[in-house]
Parts: C-alpha cells; structure tokens; sequence
C-alpha cells in the first residue's frame, strides 16, 4: 500500500488511529496499526466492511481479530516467507553463473590450444606437435570436468526451482485461506469469483452461489465467550470441507460468522441440495466442553441461494445470495432460501 496523505493530513490520522487503538484491546503494534490506520484513511473498503462485521460480533475488537483482519485485507503475501524464497533463488542463480562462467573460462583456454595444435600439425614439428598434444589431452579432460560439472549443477538448479516453485505456490495459496478455519479468505472468495465471471456456462447449468450465516452468533460470543466463539467458527468450517468434495466448488468465509461457497457449473436444485446438507450438518453438530465432553452449544445456521443471471457481475450475484440469506434469518432461520 503506497500513502499519499500530506504531513497535515498523516497527523491528523495517526491522532484518529491512536485513539481507535485505544478503544480495543489489541496491544499497540504495527498489525494493530496498519489495521486502523487504512480504516481510518478509508481507503480500503474491503477492510471497513471486514471492520464492520466483526465489531457486530466483538465491540472490542482483540488480537486473533485484527491479525485475521490484517492477512485478509491489508497483507499480500508472508513477506518473511517471499525473502527467505527470494535469497534462495539469488544463491541459486550465482551458483549457476559461477559454474558457467567457469566453464567458458576453460572452454575458451580449450580453444586456444586447439588452435596451437593445428599450428603444429601445418609445421610437421614434432616436438612442439608432442607438446600441442599433451596440452590438447589436458585441455579435453579439463573440458570435460567442467560439463559434467555444468550438467550437475543445472540438473541441481533445476531441483531447486521446483522446490522454490512449490514454495512460492504454497505461499501464495496461504495469503488466500482463512487462517482460523483453512478455507478461502475473502481475497481468495473474490478471486475465485472473478475467474468464475469468466467461464462460460454450459447447457443446463448455472453458476450458483450459497451465503451461509451462523445463526445468534453474538448471543454465542456474549453467553461463552469469543474462544468458544473461534471454536463454532472452526467447526462450521470443518464441516463445509467436508460436504464440498468436489475440487471444482470454493468455500470460504466470507467475513465474521458468514460464509460462502461457489458451485460452478450446478443446477439451482443441487445448490439447494447442498445447502441443505450444511444446513442439517451445522444442526446436528454438537461442541462439547474439552474437559468434561459435556455438550455445551449446538447452533444453527441459514442460507440463501442464487444463480448467476445473463449480464450479473459478482456483486450482483452477491446481492441475490444475500437477499435470499435475509429473507431466511426473517422466515425464523435453519433454513435455505432461493432468491
């Protein structure tokens, strides 16, 4: 994020960030502060609205909050992470110069004594022909040495920019989850989306979209608190990867307790279907307290469904989803409505 705020302005705004810091209880810090300081400056709207959710489930928002608030919305990707992968692909690649400069060296001497040797041969002198020769082996098996020691290094750096490939995928891939409950942050969801916008659809089939939403969420973090809280959040997450096997679908949270998940390619009624199953699966699911395994909290959850119409973009789809998640929360909630 590159700031453009003047020195006035930037006063002005750390004055506001100190004082929202102030009235959560996350400790002061540069999480906490980057957080604050794009909500204040408004120039992050997905974050205002992440903001927003969670200060309905949490008034005083604290740290597991603002570091989710922070990878979802502020943060690309572990910079730690792309340093470390950075410096291993520098190493790698002066390793490779070296060993190619090495073998240009001796390939270019190699020459040299190619040249003197057919000197010799036009001279028919036989000492400096024998001599000629000799240098000419040696230059051969040096020649040699060096190729077989490119070749081993290539196929060395070859290894290791698969690795760093692999890593470099693996990073990018945790910048898109959620980290709390290993499914789709709302930057993936919104990647995931627009690649969706994209695909054409098939004869018979819909894109369709589902928006789930923990019911009395609040009532769950004002009775047991907000680890119990996590631990609903984490569950209902569990259990989303579970019934979406098909690798085509995306889950994700959405923001909050609200969650989402994309079904390309799917008939409204197999959406519904889906929906469903969650639905019931969230009913039946039972926490239990760690210690005694006695069953503390059951919750519910409601749905809505929308298909993607001719002309929709994602906010449109969005919109439609949750149109039909508000008129199931109205109509008494556990259960799915289809816009």
């Amino acid at each position: 994020m590159r700031y453009k705020e003047s020195k006035e302005q930037s006063a002005e705004l750390l004055r506001r960030v100190v004082a929202l810091m102030g009235q959560h209880d996350a400790a002061f810090h540069p999480v906490s502060f980057a957080v604050w300081y794009e909500f204040a400056a408004g120039t992050n709207s997905r974050l205002s609205h992440g903001i927003e959710q969670a200060l309905q489930a949490e008034p005083r928002l604290g740290e597991s909050t603002l570091l989710r608030l922070y990878q979802e919305f502020v943060a690309e990707v572990d910079p730690v992470a792309m340093q470390r992968i950075s410096g291993e692909l520098q190493r790698m690649m002066a390793g490779m110069a070296d060993s190619a400069t090495r073998t240009g060296d001796r390939a270019g001497a190699f020459g040299e004594q190619l040249t003197g040797l057919t000197a010799a041969l036009q001279t028919n002198d036989v000492p400096a022909l024998t001599s000629q020769v000799a240098a000419a082996l040696a230059g051969t098996a040096q020649m040699k040495s060096s190729a077989l020691e490119l070749h081993e290094q290539v196929l060395a750096s070859r290894q290791e920019i698969e690795r760093l490939q692999s890593d470099l995928a693996r990073t990018r891939d945790e910048a898109a989850l959620d980290p709390l409950t290993r499914v789709l942050n709302r930057k993936g969801f919104d990647q995931q989306l627009a690649s969706l916008l994209e695909q054409p659809l098939a004869p018979d089939s819909a894109h369709c979209l589902i928006m789930l939403d923990i019911d009395h969420f609040k009532k769950v973090n004002d009775t047991h608190g907000h680890v119990m809280g996590d631990r609903v959040i984490q569950a209902l997450g569990e259990v989303l990867r579970a019934c979406v096997s098909d690798k085509s679908h995306s889950v994700a949270r959405y923001g909050g307790e609200e969650f989402a998940v994309l079904m390309p390619h799917c008939s409204v009624e197999q959406s519904l279907k889906m929906a469903d199953l969650i639905r019931l699966r969230i009913k039946a699911m039972k926490i239990r307290d760690r210690r005694t395994q006695e069953v503390v909290l059951t919750v519910s959850i409601s749905g809505g469904v929308a298909a993607m119409q001719p002309g929709d973009d994602a906010q449109d789809l969005i919109a439609r989803a949750d149109g039909a998640l508000y008129k199931s929360k109205q109509s008494g909630r556990d259960r799915v409505t289809c816009a």
